[in-house]
């Protein structure tokens, strides 16, 4: 997927400027497409430029004019069309899963310690995502929809994020199991 597609579909959900594309970037969209702010105007300039998007000024007191974008006629036609398009599946590419497998080559212990903070790390993001469903998502069979998509997504990484503690777990037991 381009950034492009990402950032026409928050544009489409909300207007919004650089700046504020780069919060939801990192509060929502992040948590499953990544971008640093840098990136985030340079493919807002490409897009202007290909006319995906048109930005309005806004003027500000005592800061200077922003530039409010929403996804023109065009990017809307783009936006149907990569929607429309298939998709193949991602392949788990892990530098972890690498790192288990050449195990026995180096530093067990470490390795060890390693699955451990990434267990946490996953449980932490696991326990951010349950927050936001209790939160946003009260009643799920109510919900069509924008909203109905939004909580199919963020149920789709509590499975990732519990489905990495699971295996995590299991690495952890099975390390200890074979000193």
């Amino acid at each position: 997927m381009a950034l492009e597609h990402a950032i026409m579909v928050s544009l489409a959900e909300r207007a919004g400027s650089g700046y504020e594309l780069a919060r939801r970037f990192e509060r929502s969209i992040g948590f499953f497409w990544a971008a640093t702010h840098q990136q985030i105007y340079r493919v807002l300039k490409r897009m202007d430029d290909a006319g995906w998007v048109q930005a309005e000024t806004v003027a500000q007191d005592g800061r200077p004019d922003k530039k409010v974008y929403t996804v023109s006629a065009l990017g809307h036609d783009e936006l149907r069309r990569w929607l429309a398009e298939p998709t193949e599946p991602a392949p788990m590419r892990d530098e972890l899963a690498v790192k288990l497998r050449g195990a026995s080559l180096g530093d067990v212990q470490a390795l060890y310690d390693e699955v451990a903070r990434h267990r946490d790390l996953a449980a932490t993001r696991l326990d951010g995502y349950r927050v936001i469903e209790k939160r946003d998502f009260p009643d799920p069979a109510r919900l069509t929809g924008r909203n109905l998509h939004h909580y199919l997504v963020l149920r789709g990484g509590i499975r990732v994020e519990q489905g990495l503690v699971d295996w995590y777990e299991e690495i952890l037991r099975a390390l200890e199991a074979d000193r």
